[in-house]
C-alpha cells in the first residue's frame, strides 16, 4: 500500500482489523513521520453505542475516544514501519495514562483526531493523542501500542 494521503475507509481496513460497529476511523488526513498523524472520525447517530448511551442525550463513549485515538496509533505504526497484517503484524493497545476529558462528543459531531510521536522502543510505541470537535479539546490522553507479528 502506498502512503498517499489522505488514506479512506478502505486503506484503513487494509491496515486495522477492525470492522463496524467497532472501526473508529472515518480517514487519515495527515502523516509525518517521526512525528505525528491525523485523522478523523465522522460521529453519526445513527451508531449503535447510542442505543444505550444514552436513549434520552446521546454521548459518544469516552472510552471509544480513547479507542480512536489508539487506532490511529496503530496506523502510524503500520505506516512507520512498513510492516503489513498480511505479514502477520497487528498493533494492540498496551496502556493509557494521563486520560482527560474536557468536552461532550455528541452525534453530528467530526472528532478530529491528532497523535504525536513521542518514542519507540522494541516495537512499544509512546505517543500522546488528542480529540477536538471544533477546535476545542475533548480528550487527551498519553497511549502505549504494541506492534506484534503472530
Amino acid at each position: 500500500m502506498s502512503i498517499e494521503l489522505p488514506l479512506n475507509i478502505e486503506q484503513i481496513k487494509e491496515l486495522l482489523p477492525h470492522r463496524y460497529p467497532f472501526l473508529l476511523l472515518d480517514r487519515v488526513t495527515e502523516y509525518t513521520p517521526g512525528e505525528r498523524i491525523k485523522g478523523f472520525k465522522n460521529v453519526s447517530a445513527n451508531e449503535a453505542m447510542f442505543q444505550g448511551h444514552f436513549p434520552d442525550k446521546a454521548i459518544f463513549p469516552g472510552v471509544l475516544i480513547c479507542e480512536a485515538l489508539a487506532q490511529l496509533t496503530a496506523v502510524y505504526g503500520f505506516l512507520t514501519t512498513g510492516n503489513r497484517p498480511e505479514d502477520g503484524y497487528l498493533y494492540l493497545f498496551a496502556g493509557l495514562d494521563n486520560v482527560k476529558f474536557k468536552r461532550q462528543v455528541v452525534p453530528g459531531d467530526r472528532l478530529e483526531l491528532e497523535i504525536e510521536f513521542v518514542s519507540e522502543r522494541r516495537g512499544m510505541y509512546k505517543v500522546t493523542g488528542q480529540a477536538t470537535v471544533d477546535g476545542q479539546l475533548a480528550a487527551s490522553a498519553t497511549i502505549i501500542c504494541a506492534e506484534r507479528k503472530a
